[in-house]
């Protein structure tokens, strides 16, 4: 059985576009029957469908092919352990066309490099998020969920409850919510 390329592929959000990386695997001879993908999972989520099956899909003497470290793993503990795996069961793993030896000490030494920036990125891009979240909230423009239903609905929902002639699923009905949501205003009210 002669060695294959596997190739993987992620995005974080199902709204980013993965042709790029499809195309950068083909460039690289990965055939695209080889080319396993995750849509809108990020590099620190371990239960990764494309991962894994790009991973079952590796047998002694192939390589598995990404385009970019941070497509891989966005964290140190995570990638050393992909590749801990693949060089266990002897596998090579090529980042963006340049095979990663383990063996080598330099080889080791770039490869804990990469996959550190790529935990620093994810950490930034964390960061930022949750400063803009915090702008935003400060502004007024970070509300959270709007309610199901107005303060006057609720009082005339809980005027309903307590006059005992409805259920609560007749009550959910009639506000067109769930009885969860019946049960949750119930609850908030005096």
């Amino acid at each position: 059985m002669s060695p294959h390329l596997v190739g993987y592929a992620r995005v974080s959000t199902n709204s980013q576009d993965l042709s790029s990386q499809q195309a950068g695997l083909k460039a690289l001879g990965v055939p695209d029957e080889l080319v396993y993908v995750d849509h809108g999972l990020t590099g620190r989520n371990r239960e990764r469908p494309g991962l894994q099956q790009a991973l079952a899909a590796c047998r002694a003497g192939d390589t598995l092919v990404v385009t970019k470290l941070d497509r891989l793993a966005r964290s140190l503990p995570d990638a050393r352990d992909i590749v801990e795996d693949l060089t266990k069961r002897n596998i090579r793993l090529s980042l963006g066309g340049s095979i990663h030896d383990p063996t080598d000490p330099v080889g080791k030494l770039l490869f804990n490099v990469l996959a550190m920036v790529a935990e620093f990125e994810s950490d930034l891009i964390r960061a930022r998020t949750r400063e803009g979240m915090q702008i935003a909230k400060a502004k007024g423009k970070l509300r959270g969920k709007q309610p199901k239903l107005s303060p006057a609905q609720e009082k005339h929902l809980v005027t309903l409850h307590q006059g005992g002639q409805h259920t609560s699923a007749e009550i959910a009905e009639l506000f067109g919510v769930a009885r969860s949501t019946v049960y949750r205003i119930i609850q908030r009210s005096p």
